[in-house]
């Protein structure tokens, strides 16, 4: 068979599971048009029409269902061969891209990639962090991480961390001036340090406690999208901070900031990976996949969570 052919076949299969054209054409990476035009062409050389399509809607035709049920075992034979001999590799190499937030995972998947890197040099390591909230598959990343609770249901998740927790902290010199709060509506009288979220949203605080739950646009002195910088200002006393366990953990043991409404705030399900249970696991992938449950494994086994 020719290139083009199978490439023309695939495009009918991704084309009938979707639905739709485009998410089609993401999760074959390609653009929208070539894969108009991979149908159509197809279409044209076998002289039946595939697929009926409306400017809301993509569906088979009764030639098309015929169609499909006769190549579809096919290509997954296919697929299936090509899997394997791709698994047959001794070492994976290449690139694999990891998208994530730029310091939310800082502490767990940094440490995981360096051993990543050790074991195989061949390949390649492409991190994004800019802290959207994205679509993985359509912007042709191989793996993600996000809190648990946020992963799409279609995704595959490896949870890195059991639990997270958010803390209120200020500066010992903070709380010697102004007092502390003694319910969460009193940070509404306190200066609080602002996150802007990548959306450029402002986050807003968020607390809970026998299933009540609260959600506070708390007002301060700044605005800050940086963790860092937020940390910087809240040890320098000048306002109070809301943030993780894994930010503060070092300069609350120091003493260089103090917590508050700690009964407010409880544990929630921490960060994982997350990969399309869609597509077959590429050997980049795979060995990642290997180490991280490794050093979780290990990292709980040792009572670091």
């Amino acid at each position: 068979m020719q290139k083009t052919g199978l490439i023309e076949l695939n495009a009918i299969v991704a084309v009938a599971a979707a639905r739709n054209f485009r998410a089609a054409a993401a999760e074959l990476g390609m653009s929208t048009s070539a894969l108009s035009h991979a149908v159509a062409a197809l279409e044209n050389r076998i002289g039946v029409r595939l697929f009926n399509r409306t400017t809301r809607s993509v569906s088979l035709t009764e030639a098309g269902e015929q169609f499909l049920g006769k190549i579809g075992p096919a290509l997954k034979d296919i697929a299936a061969a090509m899997e394997a001999a791709t698994q047959a590799r001794a070492t994976p190499a290449g690139t694999l891209r990891i998208n994530t937030s730029e310091g939310g995972a800082r502490r767990i998947l940094i440490p995981i990639v360096l051993e990543y890197v050790r074991r195989f040099p061949d390949v390649h390591v492409d991190i994004v962090s800019d802290g959207r909230m994205i679509d993985i598959v359509a912007d042709s990343f191989d793996v993600g991480i996000r809190l648990i609770e946020t992963v799409p249901q279609d995704m595959i998740a490896v949870p890195l961390k059991a639990e997270e927790r958010f803390f209120v902290v200020g500066a010992p010199s903070y709380f010697e001036k102004h007092g502390r709060p003694q319910t969460p509506n009193d940070l509404l009288r306190h200066a609080c340090l602002r996150l802007r979220l990548p959306s450029g949203t402002v986050y807003r605080w968020e607390f809970e406690r026998h299933g009540e739950e609260i959600r506070l646009d708390v007002k301060g002195p700044m605005t800050l999208q940086s963790m860092d910088l937020m940390l910087e200002a809240a040890v320098g006393g000048a306002g109070l901070a809301y943030m993780t366990h894994q930010n503060v953990e070092a300069d609350v043991a120091a003493g260089r900031l103090t917590t508050v409404l700690e009964d407010w705030t409880p544990p929630f399900p921490g960060l994982c990976l997350y990969y399309s249970g869609h597509r077959h696991v590429p050997a980049t992938l795979r060995a990642f996949l290997d180490v991280a449950r490794e050093m979780t494994r290990a990292r709980k086994k040792n009572g670091r969570g």
